[in-house]
């Protein structure tokens, strides 16, 4: 009997899992760089550096790995929750129901750059992409389905954990 052919998820799992092997053997040679590149670092040196710095995370669904649609960068996310403080008042001012589940906020902006909080139903992929920021990766999601999406709010209210490169853009990297 023979065997079936992988699936998509199947065939990019076993990508990085390869990946990781190169970066692994890059390692105990001694020669992996999480950081800029040597000056006399060889071509393949470079590529396996910069394959390593792609790998480095956690997949969750919605990463935007294999989803097929474009992804939503953010400048920040958070959750808010029943056990948040005041929950029911955030709900209020986002013009949406509490839910026993919560929300997930999305912070991004529109064609003119401003600022809107995407109020979603995308709660594991948004502690997903909390835990990637939280080990300095910035990843930004796929964009939500329609029907993910309960509001859409001008402005940034409530809590908010910055993305990578928005805490950079603004200065607030802690160098």
């Amino acid at each position: 009997m023979t065997e079936p052919e992988p699936t998509e998820a199947d065939y990019l799992r076993q990508l990085e899992l390869v990946a990781r092997d190169v970066v692994h053997a890059a390692h105990d040679e001694g020669w992996l760089s999480y950081a800029p590149d040597p000056a006399d670092a060889t071509p393949l040196q470079r590529a396996v550096n910069e394959l390593a710095r792609h790998i480095r995370r956690q997949h969750f669904e919605g990463d935007g790995c294999v989803e097929d649609r474009p992804l939503q960068h953010l400048g920040g996310a958070a959750l808010i929750t029943p056990s948040t403080d005041d929950y029911l008042s955030g709900c209020a001012r986002l013009g949406v129901e509490a839910r026993p589940e919560g929300w997930a906020l999305w912070y991004t902006w529109d064609e003119k750059a401003r600022p809107h909080t995407m109020v979603t139903t995308a709660l594991d992929t948004t502690r997903g992409l909390l835990e990637s920021w939280s080990t300095g990766h910035d990843l930004h999601p796929a964009q939500p389905l329609r029907a993910q999406i309960a509001a859409i709010v001008r402005g940034w209210p409530g809590p908010v954990v910055l993305s990578p490169s928005h805490a950079k853009k603004i200065g607030l990297t802690g160098h």
